[in-house]
């Protein structure tokens, strides 16, 4: 049942089952983000995720479905039935209509995935736009005995379920210790059990996002959403759902049971979930109020922030790490995956300007291997990036002459790094500025170095000398070689 229930090692050991699902399309359904303010760095995390899958399926030659929902409507302020909807709540904090306060963050959130460089997903659908679907989802359970009217408001019927299913299967809790550890809160009279949850709740006389329904005026649960939009757009059983560790239970627990108490059978083949960013050991969170916007990260407009961080080492710092693993925050590791980035876009350069010997001592094709076998365990992608840097090594030992390597190992050579940097772990555009940037740079010391090579001819060595500790103390570190010199920032 685990095996079925986590992507633990799916790409390598489940291999030819993944494949003989449904070749050659593979449907991915990701929880996105209630959109109430700012996208924050534990946003990113998912965000960064779910993209690497989606890119590596792609190159794997599977046409991949990625659907991304954005909650509009339902999401309460304590996640549970009760409270205020964040939507609503939020909006006349900011005097807007709750779906112009939707716009807002949702151009936002659009902007700083840009920023990350992901890529947009093939279907992005709205909670709002689906409430047709989700009261038909609704009544659906209702008719097969898994639900039940209470003053307006359609509840789920965990126990009932769990009589003929399994409730808990996802995230291991079991009912009866939901009956022992559940107390039952003001408000929730009209549930059965406190553990139930809502699947379309009434709206109160100052509610300002409600529909009309079979049952009366409301909006629907906030888990109800994610089941009929993922079987809307990927069918009633699809390959990956994917989401934060945190969505795992109650949401993602409760999609299980709604899906199965309506069709049957379960909807998803695999869950994939993906650890938190903590900071000092602590969820990063808008609830908690710990959290750092990617805005305040690229721009270092935050009391915690040393340095403004480009886009790209924030999605070099999230990749360093494997997905199922706890990432906390430092401005010290964000330093270091600076580091660790630009030394990988400066071997990308030089590898451009490498030329190829008549003699090779370079084996692509194991190096190569390396890197797939890592990513088909279950995305490695701290294994690939020490992988990669293996391939910074063999760059920089051809560029010094201690290796080398014909025509068609160096064109090999290449072509890994352009798959597992830039198509893969989606580096390339998100570089793009830094490129031109060190471009211009490498225009500039051309022609600085060519007045230090004509005083070297000139035996003016000490402005050859003046030259490269100058240079040094801006932090560029320059080498000179057979084939003239090689610069990097240090």
């Amino acid at each position: 049942m685990e095996d079925k229930l986590f992507i633990y090692n799916t790409l390598t050991r489940r291999k030819e089952e993944f494949q003989a699902l449904n070749p050659p399309f593979a449907g991915l359904y990701v929880c996105g983000p209630t959109v109430y303010g700012d996208a924050h760095l534990g946003h990113a995390r998912p965000a960064v995720t779910f993209d690497v899958l989606f890119r590596y399926l792609t190159w794997l030659g599977y046409r991949v479905r990625y659907v991304r929902n954005i909650t509009d409507v339902g999401h309460l302020t304590n996640d549970s039935d009760d409270g205020e909807d964040k939507i609503a709540k939020k909006a006349q904090l900011e005097r807007l209509e709750p779906m112009e306060l939707v716009q807002l963050y949702s151009n936002r959130f659009h902007k700083n995935m840009e920023q990350l460089n992901t890529l947009s997903p093939s279907i992005e659908p709205l909670a709002s736009g689906h409430i047709i679907e989700q009261q038909a989802l609704v009544k659906r359970i209702l008719d097969n005995g898994f639900a039940y009217e209470s003053n307006g408001s359609i509840y789920f019927d965990v126990e009932a379920y769990n009589r003929v299913h399994e409730y808990g299967k996802l995230s291991g809790r079991k009912v009866e210790e939901l009956f022992a550890n559940t107390r039952r809160l003001d408000g929730q009279e009209e549930k059965r059990n406190p553990f139930d949850f809502a699947l379309w709740k009434k709206a109160s006389p100052e509610h300002i996002m409600r529909w009309p329904s079979p049952w009366g005026e409301g909006f629907p649960g906030w888990h109800l959403e994610c089941s009929c939009m993922s079987q809307k757009y990927l069918g009633d059983t699809f390959d990956i759902h994917g989401g934060g560790l945190d969505l795992q239970f109650p949401h993602h627990e409760c999609e299980i049971a709604q899906s199965t108490a309506a069709y049957g059978h379960e909807a998803v083949r695999y869950w994939m979930h993906n650890n938190m960013i903590t900071i000092n050991g602590q969820k990063m969170g808008k609830s908690l109020g710990n959290f750092i916007t990617l805005d305040q990260l690229f721009s270092g407009e935050n009391d915690v922030l040393e340095q403004a961080y480009s886009p790209m080492t924030v999605r070099f710092f999230i990749l360093q790490a494997h997905y199922r693993s706890p990432l906390d925050f430092s401005n010290e590791a964000l330093k270091a995956a600076e580091k660790g980035y630009e030394r990988l876009m400066n071997a990308v350069g030089a590898l451009e300007q490498l030329k190829p010997g008549n003699q090779n001592t370079v084996d692509t094709e194991a190096l190569a291997a390396r890197c797939s076998e890592a990513m088909n365990d279950d995305l490695n992608t701290p294994i690939l990036i020490s992988q990669l840097f293996e391939g910074v090594r063999i760059i920089n030992s051809i560029a010094a002459g201690s290796e080398q390597i014909d025509a068609e190992h160096l064109e090999a050579l290449k072509t890994l790094f352009r798959s597992f940097v830039f198509d893969i772990l989606g580096l390339a555009e998100a570089g793009e500025a830094a490129g031109k940037e060190r471009e211009a740079l490498g225009k500039v010391l051309d022609m600085v170095m060519a007045i230090r090579s004509e005083a070297k001819r000139n035996k003016e060595w000490a402005v050859s000398d003046r030259i490269r500790d100058e240079l040094k103390n801006a932090g560029i570190a320059v080498k000179d070689t057979k084939e003239g010199y090689e610069w990097e920032i240090e």
